[in-house]
């Protein structure tokens, strides 16, 4: 088994970006490497995701609680395991990159709950993918903190730019809101490594944010 980074954020953090910045500065260094990207939408795994996020259990993301909205996205990742990367998770000398992970339900799903409800969602969820599930934990968790008001410029930039619509998450900006402050909470209490994707009220470089990832990692191989 080698190392398994788990980059997450909120929407419009450049956590997609980064994470391909990575898999691609290890290959160039002689890396076995493998990067996952949640939820799976080219996999069958992710079809319920899909209908979740697309509205059709309800248009807002508070009408799938948190505990069932938590559940679609980790059968994804526990589909994906198995039929997927479970044999290079095992694999030596190797790095599984993952852009987005159990973090991602941490971050959004956590903040449907009220906040004294916020410790024992986590024990709850960290068991039931790790442990219920048996899907690996990362040995690194890496967020990308990004403002949310930030994140709702970069998500329109990007949608403009795309033409893709945004799903019920994106297009939300209360809910990116308290998915924020989730996310603080969350990064603190477990342990992720904190970067800052923004500086004053824009976003910052992500060469510079790739930079702060790979000494947080310990795979500066250039140094």
């Amino acid at each position: 088994m080698g190392k398994f980074i788990a980059i997450d954020g909120l929407d419009g953090s450049g956590k997609g970006t980064v994470a391909g910045m990575l898999k691609e500065y290890l290959e160039e260094h002689g890396v076995n490497v493998y990067r996952i990207s949640f939820p799976m939408y080219d996999n069958k795994s992710s079809a319920l995701v899909k209908m979740y996020l697309d509205g059709e259990m309800g248009q807002h993301p508070d009408d799938t609680n948190a505990y069932a909205a938590s559940s679609l996205f980790a059968l994804d990742r526990y589909v994906s395991f198995v039929t997927d990367w479970k044999s290079f998770y095992s694999e030596p000398d190797s790095v599984l990159i993952a852009d987005r992970y159990t973090s991602a339900n941490a971050v959004h799903q956590l903040s449907k709950l009220p906040r004294d409800e916020w410790n024992s969602f986590l024990s709850w969820l960290f068991d039931f993918e790790y442990q219920k599930l048996g899907i690996p934990a990362p040995d690194i968790t890496i967020f990308l903190e990004m403002k949310p008001d930030i994140a709702m410029r970069m998500i329109a930039k990007r949608a403009g730019e795309t033409g893709r619509a945004s799903d019920i998450h994106e297009k939300d900006p209360e809910f990116l809101a308290r998915s924020y402050e989730a996310a603080l909470f969350a990064s603190e209490k477990l342990g992720w490594i904190r970067i800052p994707s923004y500086t004053g009220n824009e976003p910052r470089a992500l060469r510079e944010v790739f930079n702060d990832l790979l000494s947080a990692c310990g795979l500066n191989f250039d140094i």
